[in-house]
């Protein structure tokens, strides 16, 4: 079976719609129509059960979409790894930012490309939601989060940095002229979670009670920022972030209120535990090196 059919076959057990699968591979639905065909000619079975309204995998194209799913994947991996020699370079690093993309952090990420320049860094958001998971399932080697993770499949490394809190109210809130945010004001005000992160974990990000223990409020779930910020620019949530953002986020109509009674965050390099390697430990000692930043 050549790698592109086991690739449309792969695709196609995702999508389950012959049009879907077909723009995602940017080829033809014939195309994709005509190496099924091939490879259940080849197999001497039906892989798909198709209806005028359903595309379902069979017993058989299940169990091949099972066997082929992690050989796909490690012979796109062995290619890659291929490439980058090819390159000089010995190997990637994927880093998730949890904070905005912090200019202030880069001489962490220029300092580790001086040091290992045979390894490949590179920075990307971490997703929104579901953020550990991306570090479970390898899409991502470390995390920038905020502490505390007490996760015990994860390794905390050092901390980068420290930053003070702040709340995004629209332009037009009712809390716009002030000069600061109370945290115990925060229970008068709807705000906003995402899913997938432990309770304890967003609890440090945003309280779920005030000091006097009125519950702070979610009624809005939200899966990436702009979607959040949206939301807060129409008066319908604020919401807190950390104070980097005011800087990276000028927005005419959004205020930004510091919150005096909300302690720092502090962001670490954390990772698995089990896929600790050279150059996720070459980035911590860059770290712990430069030293903690404090913005």
């Amino acid at each position: 079976m050549e790698i592109r059919d086991i690739e449309i076959f792969l695709v196609l057990a995702e999508e389950l719609h012959f049009g879907r699968a077909a723009e995602r591979l940017r080829v033809s639905q014939a195309r994709v129509s005509q190496a099924l065909k091939k490879q259940e000619r080849r197999i001497g079975a039906a892989l798909f059960e198709r209806t005028s309204r359903t595309v379902r995998l069979t017993e058989v194209g299940r169990q091949l979409r099972d066997d082929l799913q992690p050989v796909y994947v490690g012979l796109q991996e062995s290619l890659e790894r291929a490439r980058m020699a090819g390159r000089g370079v010995a190997g990637r690093l994927r880093v998730g930012m949890m904070p905005f993309n912090v200019v202030d952090l880069h001489h962490y990420w220029r300092a580790f490309r001086r040091r290992h320049p045979r390894w490949e860094l590179q920075i990307r958001p971490a997703p929104y939601a579901d953020p550990f998971d991306a570090l479970r399932s390898g899409a991502m080697d470390v995390f920038v989060a905020w502490l505390p993770v007490e996760e015990p499949d994860l390794t905390v490394g050092p901390v980068l940095l420290t930053d003070r809190r702040v709340l995004a109210v629209a332009d037009h809130h009712e809390l716009a002229g002030r000069d600061t945010a109370r945290l115990e004001a925060f229970a008068d005000f709807a705000h906003a979670t995402t899913t997938g992160v432990p309770d304890y974990w967003e609890d440090s990000y945003l309280p779920f009670h005030t000091p006097r223990g009125r519950a702070i409020e979610r009624p809005h779930l939200v899966l990436g920022p702009d979607e959040l910020i949206s939301l807060i620019s129409m008066g319908d949530i604020v919401q807190t972030f950390p104070g980097h953002v005011t800087r990276y986020w000028g927005m005419p109509n959004i205020r930004w209120l510091p919150v005096p009674d909300l302690g720092t965050l502090r962001y670490a390099l954390v990772w698995r535990g089990e896929a600790e390697n050279d150059a996720i430990r070459a980035l911590a000692g860059t770290v712990r090196d430069l030293g903690t930043l404090v913005l």
